[in-house]
């Protein structure tokens, strides 16, 4: 169930970045945009940790802010495998994909705490 509603916030978030943003597009059916959510996912879980080591110190020589460039990073990715999947996802740029990842990850926040699990307080 965690899976599936992880996999639907991607989908939300992914699609309020592309309804904002010029340098986002999307082409295609509700089926290739939920395969887009998925290889967003699968993209987070196995390449963004990697990343996140190799480039630990340039995240803290600039205070977190080069994870917004992680974010981006990772959009990039998602819209490289989508072209080749043909699944209808484009991004133009660097810039376009680090604001993209901004709101993605702003709507992802936002999302998560509305409707993530509730852990009960031990007591």
């Amino acid at each position: 169930m965690r899976l599936i509603v992880r996999w639907l916030v991607n989908m939300a978030a992914l699609f309020v970045a592309v309804s904002l943003l010029p340098g986002l597009h999307f082409t295609g059916t509700i089926a290739q945009f939920a395969a887009v959510a998925a290889v967003f996912g699968l993209v987070n879980a196995l390449l963004r940790p990697i990343l996140a080591i190799l480039s630990c110190p340039l995240i803290v020589l600039t205070l977190g802010l080069f994870t917004l460039v992680l974010n981006g990073a990772m959009l990039l990715a998602t819209a490289w495998l989508s072209g080749r999947w043909h699944l209808g996802f484009r991004v133009d740029g660097w810039w376009a994909a680090i604001l993209g990842g901004l709101v993605v990850g702003l709507v992802s926040t936002v999302l998560t705490l509305f409707v993530g699990e509730r852990r009960e307080r031990a007591e």
